[in-house]
């Protein structure tokens, strides 16, 4: 039985957690449909290959208009929503938007980054629940700088092959991100083997990057979801979450909420 007064303590410290064996099989094969539906059912931001390897099949998803009303009789049923809410200490919970991923073929690293410098949010309820539907080797796995959520929000990356750092806003805006791989052992890197039924939750201003993938597939899903606490927060350019209308009303300092995003408790 998980000890959620201490998971969530490990949350707020560390911004990342381990949940094992969380996922039953019958949220595992609901998980899997609403997936195959967004392999199916490309979105506006849908892409394939690019950065993650040359001419593979490889596939990119995320906040598919559609996807909610996919999605929402699995959210509504299954246990992260509740998760996210005991882990934060908060009541209430909503779902911002789904990602999914598909890697065919050997991919290089994902390289080290925070979501949070692309999402126009703050707040400490914010929580994302990374799924595999297969084993994932800790050595491919998702890797975190334990803790780093409390330090500086870095300017995000543009992925470039050469220099992983390259700041895609304005670097007077934000500091440029640190070489991690350059000196892995300064930081307090954790990681994780994986298997079906865990789940891998974590702020999204933690820095993490992936593993370079073997020829093997890896498909992944990441949902995420924010609570009351969290406010809009403008980034130095262009950002997420991309749902319509979302950054035309808000202002910094609003309570982050839009009707595209579904309540859940």
């Amino acid at each position: 039985m998980l000890d959620l007064s201490a998971l969530g303590q490990r949350f707020r410290e560390d911004g990342v957690i381990k949940l094992d064996a969380v996922l039953d099989q019958d949220f595992l094969d609901g998980a899997r449909a609403c997936y195959d539906w967004s392999l199916s059912h490309k979105g506006p931001h849908g892409k394939g290959g690019g950065w993650l390897n040359e001419g593979s099949d490889s596939f990119e998803d995320k906040a598919n208009p559609d996807a909610p009303t996919v999605y929402e009789a699995l959210l509504r049923n299954g246990p992260l929503a509740d998760l996210a809410a005991e882990l934060w200490g908060a009541e209430e919970t909503w779902f911002m938007y789904e990602q999914v991923f598909r890697k065919t073929g050997a991919c290089r690293r994902t390289p080290w980054h925070q979501d949070s410098s692309y999402l126009a949010v703050d707040g400490e309820h914010l929580i994302v629940f990374w799924i595999s539907f297969a084993a994932v080797p800790k050595a491919e796995a998702l890797e975190f700088v334990s803790g780093s959520h409390h330090g500086p929000l870095y300017n995000g990356s543009t992925f470039k092959i050469d220099d992983p750092t390259q700041p895609i806003y304005p670097e007077d805006e934000l500091p440029r991100l640190p070489d991690i791989d350059r000196a892995p052992a300064d930081w307090d890197i954790v990681s994780w083997d994986v298997e079906p039924g865990d789940v891998l939750a974590f702020h999204p201003k933690v820095l993490h990057g992936g593993g370079a993938t073997t020829h093997a597939m890896r498909e992944t899903v990441s949902l995420r979801f924010f609570g009351p606490d969290t406010i809009y927060a403008s980034r130095p350019g262009p950002c997420g979450p991309r749902i319509a209308g979302l950054h035309d009303r808000l202002n910094d300092g609003d309570a982050f909420r839009h009707p595209a995003f579904l309540k859940l408790r």
